[in-house]
């Protein structure tokens, strides 16, 4: 069975025991975290929502918060010796998915 899920203004594709990357989540380590916001439940038989499905939920549990690589934002402009270098790093939360309610 598997879920498609939005959090963080992004959609994931969710199953039970899956661990996954979010957006960083207001939530402690140890915490179990509540995802409501569920556009599909797929398996043996398919629930579309339009757009949500009523009184599904996914629950999981938060394992870790971190920061993803670096990336480099070069901004440049030929001829005008502009150049600006900044790095960044995108902070996340790791939820082991433990249940899905359809």
């Amino acid at each position: 069975m598997y879920a498609i899920i939005e959090t963080g203004g992004k959609q994931v594709k969710v199953e039970e025991g899956q661990e996954v990357y979010i957006e960083l989540l207001d939530a402690e380590v140890g915490d179990t975290v509540t995802f409501d916001k569920v556009l599909l439940v797929g398996g043996e038989d398919v629930k579309v929502g339009a757009p949500l499905i009523e009184g599904a939920t996914v629950t999981g549990k938060v394992e870790k918060h971190g920061r993803s690589k670096k990336i480099i934002v070069y901004k440049f402009k030929a001829k005008k010796n502009y150049r600006r270098k900044q790095g960044h790093r995108q902070p996340y939360t790791k939820v082991t998915i433990e249940k899905i309610n359809a």
